[in-house]
């Protein structure tokens, strides 16, 4: 609060020649309560303010099938496989693999025309839209931004049905021979 200093000495206000003026009355402001109401402030916008919402992607589930054999079905001629690598090579083919791996492509994360982008799309132009399927396989290898880069490819693309599912030790082993071929050839 506020307060007057009273501390001089002297009754009255006198006039004349011998006679010393007055001091004049200092004034102080205690902020102590301004600190408290300042902490109150605080604590209330805390408190009311809403924390921000985790962000998170809409997943569409499949239905569930009379049969769990029926469940995952899918047409090879509809099947894109990708296979996530590591230093951000992408690894994909079409239908089911071959015995000698002829139909194994491999690509990356950029825009150009062997992009996994483009890839995408032309499987998405080439393919019926109920038949398409994408399986994702990240590799022990691969890293969790390039997981969520794929599953950002989803989105941009508009791809309704797509899975990660396991890789294998073929698939797994080809992807290791491929990115030893690849490694030597970018040092």
């Amino acid at each position: 609060m506020a307060e007057m200093d009273t501390s001089s000495k002297g009754g009255g206000h006198k006039k004349g020649p011998g006679v010393k003026k007055g001091k004049k009355l200092s004034t102080r402001v205690d902020l102590t309560p301004m600190v408290d109401l300042g902490f109150l402030l605080i604590t209330f916008f805390i408190f009311t303010t809403t924390m921000s919402q985790p962000t998170a992607m809409k997943l569409f589930l499949p239905k569930d099938a009379d049969k769990p054999e029926d469940q995952n079905k899918a047409k090879e001629s509809g099947a894109l496989t990708i296979l996530l690598g590591r230093d951000n090579n992408v690894f994909y083919y079409e239908g089911i693999l071959a015995n000698d791996g002829a139909n194994f492509k491999s690509s990356n994360f950029g825009s150009g025309d062997d992009g996994i982008r483009n890839v995408i799309l032309r499987k998405k132009a080439s393919t019926n839209e109920k038949d398409l399927v994408i399986v994702i396989k990240p590799t022990s290898e691969c890293t969790y931004k390039n997981v969520v880069d794929i599953l950002d490819e989803m989105q941009v693309n508009v791809c309704k049905r797509y899975a990660m599912v396991d890789v294998s030790d073929v698939e797994e082993k080809l992807v290791q021979l491929t990115e030893g071929a690849i490694a030597p050839a970018t040092k």
